[in-house]
């Protein structure tokens, strides 16, 4: 801390959610930040196979090395990471712990997926990971310990020790703690086992990560001990009382002029739901959220329609998941059952006939749906129901994945508290 004062300045968000204004505003907030190395900025025209956005963020990680604005620890060691925050007028703490995981390609472990990937980030992140060969951020996994034990073993070693602590710029607070104690770190490793792991956030992180452990072995570094076989992973419980799943609400555009009106969605749906009037105005998106969010019914959706102003509450019948059995029959009962697969694979694809429709706009507050819906950029907007750990839990080990942005596991971790060195 004494190189850079305030660590408030010098982390940031994963690099998935940094907007190029966010970027602009973290490298102007201090020349150590870590958007620097996980987010470096492209200079068109000038970058080339030696100076790139990789290149020299794998410059940057060895000065700060040099420098000692970064620090090795000392020992082995765990670290147990607290995120407070506030939801719905009610205070937070999600309780998790990092280190180091050994990986194993999905579907050949204790691993395993739970979200579709893309190809680009991948590579981005591959290209980074090779460049500067260390993990710069930790994936997010979630596992079942009913009780908490594993977490406790840690809460207890922690008692009376001051935690660094840092505020991200949603006022979310993040504090830490090093446990470097070998008989708590060997419990922790024991209780842990071969207990099974569920990719929460940073998929592509992982992937990533088997690829470059892939390529490792292709040049002769076999040995299991080497770095390139673990992953920093941030650990949470299942059962842990901080675990907030957030919904994601889709704003959506279409390639050709189609513009429906409520009529026209309501005779599209047909007998494949049951329909209610949700009133007018973007404003209703609150009044029906709470509603749906209430019903806790997987099946029942929010459709708005800019052609009329109109909001239609859409619930699956019977005949509905008859059909979506057929259109769907690629995958189990339950992702058929999730909310935003009978968005996208029965409403949109199916009866809308929107199959090759542009990825949708991702937000997450009611007031994001009803800003959004205001400027009258999107024709059609969804307020869906988020997947629970539960559907996490039996989708992942039936070997399935979800739809894109099924999830958002709120407050995202923050980049620049541990790194984890590949050499």
């Amino acid at each position: 801390m004494g190189h850079v004062g305030s660590l408030d300045d010098v982390i940031a968000p994963p690099y998935d959610v940094i907007s190029p204004e966010f970027q602009d505003e973290l490298y102007e907030r201090h020349p150590n930040n870590v958007v620097r190395l996980i987010l470096n900025k492209m200079n068109p025209g000038a970058d080339d196979e030696s100076d790139n956005r990789y290149t020299r963020a794998a410059l940057l990680l060895k000065q700060w090395q040099q420098e000692g604005v970064l620090m090795t620890e000392g020992d082995p060691a765990v670290y147990v990471y607290h995120q407070q925050f506030d939801w719905a007028g009610t205070t937070y703490v999600r309780r998790g712990f990092m280190a180091r995981m050994r990986i194993s390609p999905f579907g050949e472990g204790q691993v395993f997926p739970h979200e579709e990937t893309m190809s680009g980030p991948k590579m981005d992140r591959l290209m980074l990971t090779t460049t500067c060969k260390a993990n710069l951020s930790q994936i997010f996994g979630i596992y079942p310990d009913e009780k908490n034990e594993t977490q406790q073993i840690l809460e207890d070693a922690i008692v009376g020790s001051t935690p660094i602590e840092v505020t991200d710029h949603l006022g979310v607070i993040h504090r830490m703690w090093p446990v470097t104690d070998i008989d708590v770190v060997t419990a922790v490793n024991e209780m842990m086992g071969q207990r099974p792991v569920f990719v929460a956030d940073g998929h592509h992180r992982y992937e990533t990560a088997c690829n470059y452990r892939q390529q490792q072995i292709e040049s002769g570094f076999l040995s299991p001990t080497y770095a390139h076989n673990f992953v920093l992973t941030h650990f949470v419980a299942m059962d842990d009382p901080g675990l907030a799943v957030l919904p994601t609400h889709r704003l959506f555009s279409f390639a050709s002029d189609f513009n429906p009106t409520s009529a026209d969605v309501i005779a599209k749906l047909g007998d494949n739901f049951t329909i209610r009037d949700g009133g007018a105005g973007p404003e209703q998106a609150t009044e029906l959220w709470e509603d749906i969010e209430t019903g806790d019914d997987q099946g029942t959706v929010a459709l708005y329609c800019k052609a009329d102003d109109r909001w239609v509450i859409a619930t699956l019948t019977d005949t509905g998941r008859e059909l979506m059995a057929k259109v769907a029959n690629d995958h189990n009962e339950e992702w058929q059952g999730l909310g935003v697969s009978v968005l996208h694979r029965l409403i949109m694809d199916e009866l809308l006939g929107q199959k090759d429709l542009p990825k949708p706009k991702y937000v997450h507050m009611v007031e994001e749906i009803i800003e959004g819906c205001q400027s009258g950029e999107f024709p059609m907007a969804a307020l869906v129901m988020p997947a629970t750990v539960d559907h996490i839990r039996k989708i992942s080990i039936a070997g399935e994945r979800m739809p894109a942005k099924s999830t958002y596991f709120f407050p995202k971790l923050l980049s620049g508290l541990v790194i984890n060195p590949l050499e």
